[in-house]
C-alpha cells in the first residue's frame, strides 16, 4: 500500500472527523471574530456527515437552501452588482481593521469596546479578507453555474 493510499485511508476514517470538529469549533469562534463563521461551521458539519447521522440530516436541507440562495443571488444583473458592491465594502472594512484606528469607547450589554477595534490589526484584517475571498469564489462559481 502506497503512502498516499494510507494517508487517504486515515483521512477518510479519522482525519475528516477531526477536521470537521475543528472547523465547527473555529466557525463558532468566527461568529464573533472576523472570519467566515457560518461557512466554517457548515464545512465542518458536512465533513461530520460522513460519520454522524445527525450531521447528515442537517446537511441536506442546508445544501438545498444554499443552492436556492445562490441561484436567487445571480438571477439578475442588479443582484450581481449588489453582491460585487458588498464584496468591495467588506474589503474596505478589512483595510480599516488593518489600519486599526482609535475608536470611541462604548459599551453594549455590559461589554466594553474601544479604544481599539476588536481583533484589530493584521489578524482581524486577514480573517475579513479571507471571508471576502470566499465570497468572490462563491459569486464567480454561482455566476458560472447558474447564469
Amino acid at each position: 500500500m502506497s503512502f498516499g493510499a494510507r494517508v487517504r485511508g486515515w483521512f477518510n476514517r479519522t482525519g475528516s472527523e477531526a477536521l470537521g470538529w475543528t472547523l465547527v469549533v473555529l466557525g463558532v469562534f468566527m461568529l464573533v471574530l472576523p472570519g467566515p463563521g457560518l461557512l466554517g461551521m457548515f464545512a465542518g458539519i458536512a465533513l461530520l456527515a460522513r460519520h454522524y447521522t445527525w450531521a447528515d440530516r442537517l446537511v441536506d436541507p442546508l445544501e438545498e437552501k444554499a443552492v436556492e440562495a445562490a441561484k436567487y443571488g445571480v438571477a439578475t444583473i442588479p443582484r450581481i452588482i449588489v453582491s460585487v458592491l458588498g464584496i468591495i465594502w467588506v474589503a474596505a472594512v478589512g483595510v480599516v481593521w488593518f489600519i486599526s484606528p482609535t475608536i470611541p469607547e462604548f459599551e453594549i450589554l455590559g461589554v466594553g469596546f474601544g479604544p481599539q477595534l476588536p481583533a484589530a490589526g493584521w489578524v482581524g484584517a486577514t480573517g475579513i479578507w479571507f471571508s471576502d475571498l470566499i465570497a468572490i469564489v462563491l459569486l464567480v462559481y454561482s455566476i458560472r453555474r447558474w447564469r
